[in-house]
């Protein structure tokens, strides 16, 4: 993996809580939250350039910006949620350009995980657990933050063990 391991190490413990925080007001609430966001993105600019090169740094930060003009593209022509978005650019400086195919994969086999768990347990006892889940009755809308926020927690812990 391109991503150093001791970056993705030291990012870990401050990103997974926001994972799965994202994970869970998705399901509950069909948003992801604007606080989760910047906070995803604000552990980046803050811890950022004391763990790599100022112009590693630099171009992953672009990254953000890359991500969010796209993500208001897709946002616009009605493909993804605004809170989809803003978390993927938020998440964008995280991942080193080397690791994009290894990340596609992480997320394509986690959105058909996820989508395949979800439509699974809206069956189950689960839903008797908490029947107030808005994304239980969403039709077609499916939560992302679900698979967004495990793509991004399994890319670091991946990153941590097998990172460069």
């Amino acid at each position: 993996m391109a991503i150093p391991s001791l970056v993705a190490l030291w990012f870990l413990p401050l990103v997974l809580p926001l994972c799965f925080y994202v994970a869970f007001t998705d399901l509950r609430e069909m948003r992801i939250t604007n606080q989760a966001v910047v906070a995803l993105a604000l552990i980046f600019v803050v811890m950022g350039p004391f763990l790599m090169s100022f112009p590693a740094y630099g171009w992953q930060l672009a990254q953000l910006v890359i991500v969010l003009i796209a993500g208001v593209v897709l946002n616009a022509a009605g493909a993804m949620g605004a809170g989809d978005a803003k978390f993927m650019a938020a998440a964008a400086p995280y991942v080193a350009l080397g690791d994009l195919t290894l990340l596609f994969m992480i997320l394509c086999a986690s959105l058909l995980a996820a989508v395949a768990t979800h439509r699974l347990a809206k069956h189950t006892a689960l839903r008797r657990m908490v029947p107030d889940w808005k994304s239980w009755d969403m039709g077609r809308k499916f939560p992302m933050g679900l698979s967004l926020g495990f793509t991004l927690a399994l890319y670091l812990i991946l990153g941590s063990v097998y990172g460069s």
